[in-house]
């Protein structure tokens, strides 16, 4: 009883701490001092001892689930998601809701109706979205890991941007029930972390096929191996670069980070093979076209009838401008020349990318083409916001797995390298991140 009582004590300070110190960053949105999520965990498991923060569009009973908006700013979970259920069974210490931009819409963590999620990596400029708690609060040492969603690059983009590790699995290895998803065929749940073993634990734990989730993969047990099998050897691995890549890159600092990255994989004994995308560009319009019909399917629920505020009258306008579109692009005399386009151009990408993952094991590139801008800078073109996720989108249109490792800084600001697997290959994808952190990275 005396041991218990100490570590209750121990915690509480802790979470006093992160709560004084994310005054500045504003990566949670609840902090569970009082230990809802904590009350039926196992005594011991795989993740005993570790923190973890999870990204405010996953359901944990008893805590508030906003979704970073106001239409459920008093939503709370009545049940686990399936990853809580896996994580509380694994002793998983979980602390708290993170911020996220509104619905998972945007790129920049500034969207949320919480607050913008400030970078510890680079103060004052933006930690990238939509899972901005989830990568701030890991790179600021608050959590040492946490569980995001990734749509179009979700998880990706904001570790890139606060220099951690960020993994997407292949749709279908982690399962959505008790997601509030954005997109359905997009969306996974993923994992950020400080460094690859600890993301690879994590996602290991809360893998699996679930019978809730109609797009649960039911694999053989060994699949999910994935932190007890990491295997660092990057010798004879043969690793593609598009030159696409070089073309859309638009920060020269970025540009010479990745090259440099590629050429040490090179020097650890990896053969680089130069591959062609030639449809990358058209991944981004693909992607939104998609996002926009299904995020407009996916908020019918919130009338204000059920739970919440009419989602039309309290969202922010990136929300708006998506129900908006989404509508618009649903309608019978429109579907055609729009949707049914961006589902044929899905399998145009879909084909190209495994045809070029099949000449080799994995991808590597960038994970964005620019550095993260100045918080409160105005943008007015959209446009401008979606092509942070050039590089990412093409993965989650496929379902392909892919993973964002630290790999170097231009002008103090951190910079990921991407790098992609052919569907059901995430190890390999985590064993080239664990090699190049392990050779590179200590």
């Amino acid at each position: 009883m005396e041991c218990k009582a100490m570590k209750t004590n121990e915690l509480e300070r802790v979470l006093e701490e992160i709560e004084e110190k994310d005054e500045r960053i504003n990566s949670f949105i609840v902090i569970d001092k009082e230990g809802i999520s904590r009350r039926n965990i196992a005594k011991k498991g795989r993740l005993m001892h570790l923190k973890i923060g999870i990204k405010s569009n996953i359901c944990v009973e008893g805590l508030r689930t906003t979704a970073g908006s106001k239409t459920l700013e008093n939503y709370i979970a009545p049940y686990d998601a399936t990853v809580i259920e896996k994580i509380k069974s694994e002793a998983g210490m979980i602390i708290g809701m993170l911020n996220m931009d509104e619905f998972a819409c945007g790129s920049s963590g500034e969207t949320s109706y919480f607050g913008p999620t400030d970078n510890p990596s680079c103060p004052g400029r933006i930690p990238g979205g939509s899972s901005s708690g989830s990568a701030a609060s890991v790179a600021a040492g608050f959590v040492d890991c946490s569980l995001g969603s990734d749509t179009g690059g979700s998880i990706r983009n904001p570790a890139s941007h606060c220099g951690v590790v960020g993994f997407k699995p292949t749709y279908g290895v982690v399962s959505r029930y008790g997601l509030i998803d954005m997109a359905m065929s997009l969306d996974q749940i993923g994992t950020l972390a400080r460094d690859v073993r600890t993301a690879s634990l994590l996602l290991e734990v809360i893998s699996g096929y679930d019978p809730r989730d109609g797009t649960s993969l039911n694999l053989d047990k060994k699949f999910y191996q994935f932190s007890r099998n990491l295997n660092p050897n990057l010798k004879g691995k043969r690793i593609g670069y598009a030159e696409e890549f070089d073309k859309l890159i638009q920060d020269k600092g970025i540009k010479k980070v990745i090259r440099g990255a590629i050429d040490k994989l090179s020097s650890a004994g990896a053969e680089i093979i130069e591959i062609d995308l030639p449809n990358l560009e058209m991944a981004l319009p693909t992607y939104y076209l998609n996002v926009y019909v299904e995020f407009f399917s996916a908020t019918r629920k919130y009338d204000g009838r059920r739970y919440g505020y009419r989602i039309e009258d309290v969202c922010g306008e990136e929300v708006l401008r998506r129900i908006l579109l989404g509508k618009f692009i649903s309608q019978k005399e429109h579907s055609g020349k729009y949707y049914r386009k961006a589902l044929m151009a899905r399998s145009v990408i879909r084909n190209e990318l495994n045809s070029a993952l099949n000449k080799v094991d994995v991808l590597a590139g960038p994970t964005v083409p620019k550095l993260p801008h100045r918080i409160g800078t105005k943008i007015k073109d959209p446009r401008v916001m979606y092509a942070y996720d050039i590089f990412t989108v093409p993965v989650n249109l496929s379902g392909n797995p892919a993973g964002t490792i630290p790999c170097g800084k231009t002008n103090g600001i951190p910079v990921g390298l991407q790098i992609i697997g052919r569907p059901l290959q995430d190890q390999l994808v985590l064993d080239i991140m664990f090699g190049f952190e392990q050779e590179f990275m200590k």
